[in-house]
């Protein structure tokens, strides 16, 4: 199965990584100086981790938006 790299793994949301749109490394994103709330992180199954970003409201520990994944 493949991870699409530019969702949430929480939510589905667009995920705003830098890093997952590229095909060569970036050096700035809004991840690379977030906190991540690790109860977010410790929710995931093992095989979504280290696979893709959460986006920056499952980061936080908020409640994922209500609209539909189809950005």
């Amino acid at each position: 199965m493949s991870t699409d790299t530019t969702r949430c793994p929480c939510c589905g949301q667009l995920n705003q990584c830098a890093q997952a749109d590229a095909d060569a490394a970036v050096s700035e994103c809004w991840c690379f100086s977030a906190t991540f709330d690790a109860e977010q992180l410790v929710k995931l199954p093992p095989e979504q981790r280290n696979r893709s970003c959460l986006c920056p409201r499952c980061a936080q520990g908020l409640p994922a938006e209500t609209q539909p994944a189809n950005d």
